[in-house]
């Protein structure tokens, strides 16, 4: 049986890397779900790691040859931390104003809407990217 944040047993910290491929990504939001089971912040934390993980093998080291990209989950009694950790690359993750016609330029803009917070640590040698999500006290 796997072991959820639904489970009577609690966890608090879940931790994992990936390869740095396009096809990770989809692992990614398994990881995600897999700790979360049917709680109705899921589809919430899944859809935030999958456009943090995008921009990690975007942007940064961790979408070259041999890359990798960490994926973290925190979990309190009202909140859930996500993270993604990067290998780092030359620029700050940061909002950007998408034209109508880009085809990217929207993943942080997504992420800022579904989450209560988020943020940066860390510099061209490596950063996490995290966001806050709340925790339904309901379930």
């Amino acid at each position: 049986m796997s072991l959820t944040l639904n489970s009577g047993q609690e966890i608090h910290r879940w931790c994992r890397n990936f390869p740095g491929t396009k096809a990770q990504i989809s692992a990614a939001r398994r990881f995600v779900a897999g700790y979360l089971g049917d709680r109705p912040e899921t589809y919430t934390a899944e859809l935030v790691i999958s456009e943090l993980a995008t921009n990690a093998i975007r942007h940064t080291r961790s979408g070259q040859a041999a890359g990798r990209f960490g994926v973290s989950l925190h979990a309190g009694t009202a909140l859930l931390i996500v993270a993604v950790h990067d290998e780092g690359g030359p620029s700050t993750p940061h909002l950007r104003q998408a034209d109508n016609t880009d085809q990217s330029g929207r993943g942080l803009h997504l992420v800022d809407s579904l989450a209560t917070r988020w943020g940066v640590h860390g510099d061209e040698a490596g950063r996490t990217v995290w966001a806050l999500i709340p925790l339904d006290q309901t379930t």
